[in-house]
């Protein structure tokens, strides 16, 4: 089973012309509301890409928790660990410009309740994946880590938003996802020596003893296990709009690792849902299912 640790939100969509600068007003276009969070969004991924799934996590007690929980439910995954608490659900304010491109924030609510006692009381095992973000406290996720690796599971940080974190968080995981963007934040706050991207993913593989795994953008993306490196090129497409991809990505493959495919099948299968997820506005209605993937696997 793969087990979703992590943040359910609301997204508050507002679609502009172009993104705004610092100071600046923007006249927009349209207003939307559409469940999200980084946590809710991979455990929807992973459902659909067909792994059995169960969501750990917290919502408020308001209007915005059924919104936020509805495809999750609508998907048949387990959301026994799902608890209400007496602040707002997660939000995520997002405004997404003509070009596909988005700015987006996020305010916490019930997530910044969740605590690693709440993975300990629903239970893992050696079969099951464990899988974070960073949209919950840092401290409850590096708990969870710890008992979910004290009782073999694997464990796969995605490390987004990127926010300066723990290092010893990274000796307590197996996996590690990363874009361009946090790749680059990781490799300063390590000091690391400079290196091209696909180098650096093999030194960060190599120094933590970890599979890393690179999204590059249209360049594509790559994944080093020890001794075995895979990529994939980029899909040419023209994207509607991105938010969503990245846990697209994240979500497919985790589940092409419980499923046992290949390093590098894994990884294809993930880089093709992500950009089919950027033909379809917003993050959870543009997750694909698999049966609708170009090639799917």
């Amino acid at each position: 089973m793969i087990i979703v640790f992590g943040s359910i939100n609301i997204d508050v969509i507002g679609h502009a012309p172009r993104l705004m600068r610092p100071g600046e007003t923007v006249l927009g276009t349209t207003l939307e509301f559409s469940p999200g969070g980084k946590g809710a969004n991979q455990a929807l991924a992973a459902s659909r890409a067909g792994g059995e799934v169960r969501m750990v996590g917290c919502v408020g007690d308001d209007d915005f928790a059924n919104r936020a929980l509805a495809l999750l439910s609508e998907a048949e995954i387990d959301l026994s660990g799902v608890r209400r608490m007496d602040k707002h659900t997660g939000t995520a304010l997002i405004v997404v410009d003509d070009a596909g491109e988005n700015m987006i924030t996020v305010l916490p609510g019930a997530n910044a309740r969740l605590t690693g006692a709440a993975l300990e009381q629903g239970g893992i095992g050696g079969d099951d994946i464990l899988l974070l973000q960073l949209e919950v406290p840092l401290q409850s996720s590096l708990t969870a880590a710890r008992v979910a690796r004290r009782n073999g599971a694997r464990v796969m940080l995605n490390l987004a938003p990127y926010m300066d974190f723990p290092p010893e968080l990274l000796e307590t995981i197996t996996h590690l996802v990363v874009n361009e963007t946090e790749l680059a934040g990781l490799l300063e706050i390590i000091d690391a020596p400079e290196r091209d991207q696909v180098e650096a993913v093999k030194w960060l593989a190599e120094r933590y003893g970890l599979t890393v795994i690179a999204t590059l953008g249209p360049k594509g993306a790559v994944a080093v296990s020890g001794d075995e490196t895979a990529s994939v090129a980029g899909l040419r497409i023209t994207p509607v709009d991105t938010v969503g991809a990245g846990d697209t990505f994240v979500g497919y493959f985790a589940t092409g690792l419980a499923e046992g495919l290949s390093l590098a099948d894994a990884l294809s299968l993930a880089n093709t849902a992500a950009a089919t997820a950027c033909l379809k506005p917003g993050a959870q209605p543009s997750i694909p299912e698999r049966a609708d993937l170009p090639a799917a696997r």
